[in-house]
């Protein structure tokens, strides 16, 4: 059988589930076996024909239950980056690469004119994981909100405040390239060949840097069936075919709510988005990305959603909420 169950030796707190992976496709849920699937199938087939994404899967382990679209094309999955990079920092930081204590200052990190002060060179890169660091410097790759709704610089001390903030995103892809390796061979590496990704390689990411600042974002193009995979290992709490390949603290802890984000219900934590609704009562994490790219988690009920927009030929994307209210409708009815 294709399908593997194992016993987690640690799982984060509060989960529990039976480890289970794709080979090398993924295969479609058997009727038999899930007979709730036609109905959801229903629904993300009306979803899509009114939103228009490029893919839509809707994964329980390693089975798609519902599909929509072209599940091999690769679309730019934006912010969806940061999360991914991520997944590279908890290696890190086990490996003794990284210490998410060490400051700006100790790792020589600056920007163009106007520099940082000091105090902004006192932020940890903790602060900058959690989108803390109070170092509100132009950044690269930033939307015209972003822009708009930066802070005065130094108007929060770091660690004090909660903002989206592109600048502390992208110097940790700056940070990673010092101490480490390069963002997307390292991905492709760690974690794309050995969860079997079907589409990625390091040659679809590329870094786009801005006069703005010294620090390029790190952009990724990814299909949704290899998307799945980087849920369903965080979904497996960091294992794959019995290997621990991102630690499993690194995955409760960077899934874990830190700060309130300005929408209601949702929360930050190491770079990934969390979730709860009381209406459906369940909870989880998400990585989300301009324009309706997002992969998310609902470990209660096994289920891992990815959604792909093409910008090009949906100019007005999907709004976030819009897609959560589909994974909140379509988690309820899966036993």
């Amino acid at each position: 059988m294709r399908r593997l169950f194992a016993v987690l030796a640690i799982l984060p707190v509060g989960w529990s589930w039976a480890q289970a992976e794709p080979g090398l496709h993924w295969r479609t849920a058997s009727p038999d076996n899930t007979p709730w699937s036609a109905s959801i199938a229903r629904e993300v087939q009306e979803f899509a024909a009114e939103q228009k994404p490029a893919a839509i899967m809707v994964v329980r382990d390693d089975d798609i239950v519902a599909s929509f679209g072209d599940l091999g094309a690769k679309v730019n999955v934006r912010s969806v980056r940061k999360s991914l990079l991520s997944a590279l920092y908890g290696i890190a930081i086990e490996d003794g690469r990284i210490n998410l204590d060490s400051t700006l200052a100790a790792l020589e990190i600056d920007d163009v004119p106007r520099a940082l002060s000091a105090a902004e060179k006192s932020a940890t890169v903790r602060q900058l994981l959690m989108a803390r660091s109070g170092v509100y410097h132009p950044a690269s790759y930033e939307t015209g909100q972003m822009k708009q709704g930066r802070p005065v610089r130094e108007s929060h001390p770091p660690g004090s405040f909660w903002y989206y903030n592109n600048w502390d995103f992208n110097a940790l892809g700056t940070i990673y390239r010092q101490s480490v390796d390069d963002v997307f061979a390292s991905f492709e590496k760690q974690i794309g060949r050995p969860i079997g990704m079907e589409d990625f390689s390091a040659a679809d990411g590329v870094y786009v840097k801005e006069a703005s600042s010294s620090h390029p974002a790190y952009v990724f193009r990814m299909s949704a069936r290899d998307l799945a995979r980087f849920g369903l290992l965080f979904l497996n709490g960091g294992r794959w075919n019995g290997a621990q390949l991102i630690p499993s603290k690194w995955v409760t802890d960077s899934t874990s709510r830190f700060s309130d984000a300005e929408q209601p219900g949702r929360g930050y934590g190491y770079l990934w988005w969390t979730f709860s609704s009381e209406r459906s009562r369940l909870s989880g994490f998400f990585a989300s990305g301009y324009g309706g790219q997002q992969m998310v988690v609902v470990p209660s009920k096994h289920l891992v959603f990815v959604e792909l927009v093409d910008l090009a030929v949906n100019r007005e994307g999907v709004r976030t909420q819009r897609f959560l209210d589909l994974v909140g409708k379509i988690s309820a009815s899966v036993p």
